[in-house]
């Protein structure tokens, strides 16, 4: 069991899992990318690093009594430049200074790219069309090369974050299309969770998707939840195809984590 854990990107998820780690009693130190970040966590007791991922002058005050390093930075939206370095350098500089540590990276299910509502597992072809998602490929490629366990986390909401339910709340909410694209999605606590579940039972070299038990569709999201908030359904209107990360349409699979033990906690939004 890894006995000092370096939370590479110590925000929305990575902070959730310090937490829970420092809760456990086991040593963390998180890494942020500005001073802004770092406040607040330092206030609720964390170790907390700051610096630029892939600047070789950041990496020279990061302890070298690491055993296990968590990368779930993220590119703050960026394109296909913060994208490389964030994640592929990011997780090149990490496994070159760590070269024993136990190493899990956190990746996205976009990379799966169908478009037919199929159910997708991890031994489906996942061929991004979107610069962006092949370079998210290449730095799973680059961790799976060297036995990084790879997440593949859904679409992440919980506590202060949710898009969809925001824009329904606001009024500005619109089920593109017929409504019948699939949703995938992951509480932030249980991709929590899923991290650390994997941190302790994860096959070094494999690659786990972590999201919850059940997809829904657009219109059943928001069916569901416009009568929950007693609000109109939001009206239909076109797809919009110029998403970064490209139009898919897919259900994921979490079958191969569940089997190793881990359950979600909110194994759907009704749930959550």
């Amino acid at each position: 069991m890894p006995r000092h854990t370096l939370i590479v990107g110590c925000g929305y998820v990575g902070s959730a899992i310090a937490r829970s780690l420092v809760a456990a009693g086991k040593r963390v130190t998180g890494w942020v990318h500005t001073e802004a970040s770092a406040a607040p966590l330092r206030a609720e007791g964390l170790s907390i690093l700051v610096g630029d991922i892939n600047s070789a002058e950041a990496w020279a005050d990061v302890p070298t009594n690491i055993d296990a390093v968590i990368h779930c930075a993220s590119s703050n939206r960026g394109g296909a430049g913060a994208y490389a370095d964030v994640y592929r350098e990011g997780l090149r500089r990490i496994i070159q200074r760590f070269p024993t540590a136990r190493l899990l990276f956190t990746s996205s299910t976009s990379v799966y790219a169908q478009t037919s509502g199929e159910w997708v597992t991890e031994l489906s072809p996942a061929e991004p069309t979107k610069e962006t998602g092949q370079i998210l490929r290449e730095a799973e490629q680059l961790g799976l090369d060297h036995g990084v366990i790879v997440l593949r986390l859904a679409g992440i909401y919980g506590p202060g974050r949710g898009v969809l339910l925001e824009r329904l709340k606001k009024g500005e909410a619109v089920i593109e299309g017929d409504g019948m694209r699939w949703i995938n999605q992951i509480h932030r606590d249980d991709a929590a969770s899923a991290a650390i579940h994997l941190l302790h039972h994860g096959k070094p070299g494999e690659i786990y998707n972590v999201c919850d038990n059940e997809p829904v569709t657009y219109y059943d999201y928001y069916r569901w939840m416009s009568e929950q908030l007693q609000v109109p359904l939001p009206p239909f209107g076109p797809l919009k195809t110029d998403r970064k990360r490209g139009l898919t349409n897919k259900r994921v699979s979490n079958a191969k984590l569940r089997d190793l033990g881990w359950e979600p906690t909110h194994p759907s939004f009704r749930t959550a």
